[in-house]
C-alpha cells in the first residue's frame, strides 16, 4: 500500500512541472523513483553499533588509524537535492580496532538519511566513540551540496568542510595538528 502511495506521488509531482506521466520514456519512472527513494534512505533501516561491533578486535596498537576519501552521498534535508562528498575518519584505539571496512559502512549509515552535513559528521564521530571508547575520534567531510550549485545561490563546485573531534583529537593540538596535516587541511 505504501508503494502505491509514493507512486501516486510521483504521478503528481510529474504533472505539477507540466509532463504526462503515462508518456513512454515516463511510465516506470514512479516505481524507479520510489526505489531509489528507498535506497537512498536505507540507512534508517541500518544500526552502526551492531556494524562497528561485528568486527572489533583486540589490540595493543595506541596510534591513530585513518581512513580517508571515503566517498559519500546523501540527501539534503532542505531541499532533498544530492551531497556529494568525501569523509575521513581517524581514531586511536584504546584496546580495541575496528575491521577497516566497517568504518566506510558507518558513513553509508548516516549519509543514507536525509541530512545536514553538519549533523552527518557528528553522527559518525559519536557512532565510533560510543562503540569503542577510543582515545579520540576525529572526522572531516568535504562535501558539495546541489542545493547550493543546481538552485539557490548557483555557485558551482564550492565545498563545505565539517569536522567533529572527539577525545585527544579535541585536546591535543599536537595530535590534532598530525590529523590535519595528514590530510592537507591546515
Amino acid at each position: 500500500m505504501r508503494n502505491k502511495k509514493v507512486e501516486k506521488a510521483v504521478k503528481k509531482i510529474l504533472k505539477h512541472i507540466g509532463e504526462d506521466p503515462k508518456r513512454e520514456g515516463l511510465v516506470d519512472t514512479p516505481k524507479r523513483v520510489k526505489k531509489a527513494w528507498e535506497f537512498l534512505c536505507s540507512g534508517y533501516d541500518m544500526d552502526a553499533q551492531a556494524i562497528i561491533k561485528s568486527a572489533l578486535f583486540t589490540s595493543s596498537n595506541d596510534e591513530m588509524v585513518i581512513v580517508k576519501e571515503i566517498e559519500l552521498y546523501s540527501t539534503c534535508e532542505h531541499h532533498m537535492l544530492p551531497i556529494i562528498g568525501k569523509a575521513h575518519v581517524a581514531y586511536i584505539p584504546n584496546g580495541k580496532v575496528i575491521g577497516l571496512s566497517k568504518i566506510p559502512r558507518v558513513v553509508d549509515v548516516f549519509a543514507r538519511r536525509l541530512q545536514i552535513q553538519e549533523q552527518l559528521t557528528e553522527q559518525i564521530a559519536d557512532a565510533i566513540n560510543d562503540a569503542i571508547d577510543p582515545k579520540g575520534v576525529a572526522v572531516v567531510i568535504d562535501a558539495r551540496h546541489m542545493c547550493m550549485e543546481m538552485r539557490g545561490v548557483q555557485k558551482i563546485c564550492s565545498s563545505t568542510v565539517t569536522s567533529a573531534l572527539r577525545g585527544v583529537f579535541k585536546e591535543d593540538k599536537k595530535i590534532k595538528d598530525e590529523f590535519f596535516s595528514i590530510l592537507s587541511f591546515k
